[in-house]
């Protein structure tokens, strides 16, 4: 006979860095940012690969600035885990000219500075059709990006290398995951006409809740109000008739959006 049709998750649902590309490359561990909701962070302090206050302590991957790219089936995210800094610009042209040597259509995602956008649009002039920016901008709040990501560059100057990459002729896109502006309109109103892309909207996946100093708990307590689902409800109503909105799966999966699939099996 046959059994129940019944809903079940969809078996692989892209999640995560998964969403915009199919594999990564990092040529740092550590990242001077030093992101307080940061995955990659967290992860290296879990599995003792890095101590806390360590993961502002850059160190160079050797084998991946040596090493030589094949052409990789779909996209390549360049860097996935931390930021890019004037200091290693060398490294930055040396590794991504080779992905792209290799035939390889790059997302380079960044807090952009605006001197390491300006070299790279100028290094790659002639790659604008593989290269595709995504600069993160969570907040128009110096204060708040300056809680959150305290090594990372200020409103002001993501927005000038967003528009630099913009007037160059390239590809741009930005995340704003996690969003950190209570409502973040305003926000996707000032980056929207210097993108051609997309605009990712997404929540905070990981909001630490270990090593906070009691004069910060304003901070986590406001955060989570950014993502109370009555409110979110209201910010995927209000943008999603947008067009270059995407909701990012943090919010998909809290509101029920992901994708199902029906299944039918046969029991003999």
């Amino acid at each position: 006979m046959d059994a129940t049709r019944e809903q079940v998750p969809l078996h692989k649902m892209p999640t995560g860095t998964k969403e915009w590309a199919d594999s990564n490359v990092n040529f740092l561990f550590g990242c001077r940012n030093n992101c307080r909701y940061c995955y990659a962070r967290m992860m290296a302090v879990r599995f003792h690969r890095r101590a806390r206050d360590e993961w502002q302590e850059m160190e160079v991957n050797v084998r991946i600035v040596s090493k030589r790219f094949a052409r990789r089936q779909g996209r390549v995210m360049f860097p996935s885990s931390h930021d890019l800094f004037p200091e290693h610009l060398d490294i930055i042209e040396k590794v991504l000219g080779r992905l792209l040597d290799a035939g390889n259509q790059v997302l380079l995602t960044t807090k952009p500075r605006v001197e390491v956008i300006e070299a790279i649009c100028d290094h790659f002039a002639d790659a604008k059709d593989s290269i595709q920016f995504r600069f993160t901008i969570g907040s128009v709040d110096d204060e708040l990006l300056s809680f959150w990501e305290p090594g990372a560059p200020t409103f002001e100057e993501r927005l000038a290398a967003l528009e630099l990459a913009f007037t160059r002729g390239f590809k741009t896109s930005v995340s704003i995951e996690p969003f950190l502006d209570y409502d973040p309109i305003p926000l996707i109103d000032a980056v929207d006409p210097f993108v051609t892309e997309s605009i990712w909207l997404g929540l905070m996946n990981y909001i630490p809740r270990e090593h906070i100093l009691e004069t910060d708990e304003k901070w986590y307590a406001a955060i989570r109000q950014n993502y109370q689902f009555d409110h979110v409800v209201a910010l995927y109503a209000e943008l999603g008739t947008r067009d270059k909105i995407q909701f990012k799966d943090s919010i998909k999966k809290m509101l029920g959006l992901m994708p199902v699939q029906k299944i039918s099996c046969s029991i003999h």
